[in-house]
C-alpha cells in the first residue's frame, strides 16, 4: 500500500528524533549555574534569548540525529528496536535525508547568530561532535570508549550553551565542565550497556556497533563505576571552590547514581532510551528532589561546615 503524504511526512519528522528534544534539559544547569554566577544575567529580559537559544539547539540536535539516522541505517537493522527506523525500512529518500540535515543545521545557526558569540561557537561546535561522532574516516562511534567520551562531550558543550543564552560572559569553572562531561559519559555506558544487555548476543551485537566488539558487561559495568567516580571528585572540586553547602546533597547524589544503574539492567529499559526517562516516576521524582535540594542549597551559607571539613568556604 502507498504510504500517504502525511505518512511520508512523519517519516522525516521521525529521524529527526524531535521527540528526543528532552535530552536538551542538559542545557537547563547551564543557566541556572550562569543565574548564581553572573549577577547580569538575573533579569527577565534573559528569559528570551535563553528560549531562542534553547530552539537553536534543538534544531541543531535534530541535524545531527539526521546524519546519524542516514549512516547508520546499514547497521541499524541488527538492533531489535531500530531496525524499524524509517531510512532501515525504506521510507525515507537518502538525498531529502541529507538535504534535512543541512536545512536543520542551518536554521539553528541562523538562530543561534542573533545571541552572543559564545554561544554559536558552542552551538557549532555540538554539530561538528556531531561529524566526529558519525561521518567516516573518524566515526568515533566505532571506537571504544571514544565512543562514549566523544558522545558525552555534548553535555559540557550544552552547558556552555545555556551558559552562554542568558548572556554569561565569562567561561564558567573548568571543574563543572570536566563533572557534566563524566557524568554524561557515564549516562552514555548505562545506555550502552543496556543495549548490550538487550541484544543479547554478543556477535550480533558486534554487527550492531563494532566498539560493542571490545565490551562486555563486566567492562561496561566498570567502566560506568569509574565515569561515576570521576564525576563525584570533579563536582567536589567545584563544591569546595564554590559552594561548600552542596556536600548535603551527596547522599541524594548516591542514591540518584544507585537507581539509574539499577535501571540499567531492567527489561527494556529507559536508560537505553534516555529520551524516555520521564516516564519513570520514581527517576523523575528524585530528579526534581536532587534539582530542589541543590537549589536550596544554593542559598544556604553554613560556614560551620567549611570549618569542620578543613576547608575554606566561597560562596557564590
Amino acid at each position: 500500500m502507498t504510504p500517504t503524504l502525511a505518512a511520508k511526512v512523519r517519516s522525516y519528522v521521525d529521524i529527526a528524533r524531535v521527540d528526543h528534544w528532552f535530552k536538551n534539559v542538559f542545557v537547563l544547569p547551564g543557566m541556572v549555574a550562569a543565574f548564581l554566577l553572573e549577577p547580569r544575567t538575573r533579569t527577565i529580559s534573559a528569559v528570551f534569548p535563553a528560549l531562542e537559544g534553547l530552539l537553536a539547539v534543538c534544531l541543531v540536535a535534530s541535524s545531527n540525529y539526521v546524519i546519524n539516522e542516514i549512516l547508520d541505517a546499514h547497521t541499524d537493522r541488527f538492533h531489535p528496536s531500530k531496525k524499524s527506523r524509517p531510512l532501515v525500512s525504506g521510507t525515507v529518500k537518502v538525498p531529502l535525508a541529507y538535504a534535512e540535515w543541512l536545512i536543520l543545521a542551518a536554521a539553528g545557526f541562523v538562530l543561534g547568530a542573533a545571541l552572543p558569540g559564545g554561544f554559536l561557537l558552542s552551538l557549532v561546535s555540538l554539530w561538528v561532535m556531531g561529524l566526529v561522532y558519525n561521518v567516516p574516516p573518524v566515526r568515533t562511534k566505532e571506537l571504544p570508549y571514544l565512543d562514549v567520551l566523544s558522545e558525552a562531550i555534548n553535555n559540557p558543550i550544552r552547558l556552555l550553551l545555556g551558559w552562554y543564552a542568558v548572556g554569561a560572559t565569562s567561561f564558567p569553572p573548568s571543574s563543572f565542565l570536566i563533572s557534566y562531561w563524566l557524568i554524561g559519559a557515564y549516562l552514555m555506558t548505562a545506555k550502552r550497556l543496556s543495549e548490550y544487555r538487550s541484544i543479547g548476543d554478543s556477535e550480533t551485537a558486534g554487527l550492531y556497533r563494532s566498539s560493542f566488539r571490545h565490551y562486555s558487561e563486566p567492562i561496561l559495568a566498570a567502566a560506568m563505576l569509574s565515569y561515576a567516580s570521576g564525576f563525584m571528585f570533579f563536582f567536589g572540586v567545584l563544591m569546595v571552590k564554590y559552594h561548600i553547602e552542596y556536600i548535603l546533597a551527596f547522599p541524594l547524589i548516591l542514591v540518584y547514581i544507585a537507581y539509574y544503574s539499577h535501571l540499567t539492567y531492567l527489561h527494556d529499559s529507559v536508560a537505553q532510551n534516555p529520551e524516555k526517562l520521564y516516564r519513570d516516576k520514581r527517576l523523575m521524582l528524585l530528579t526534581l528532589a536532587l534539582a530542589a535540594t541543590v537549589w536550596v542549597l544554593s542559598y544556604v551559607q553554613i560556614p560551620q561546615l567549611g570549618s569542620m571539613l578543613g576547608v575554606e568556604t566561597g560562596g557564590w
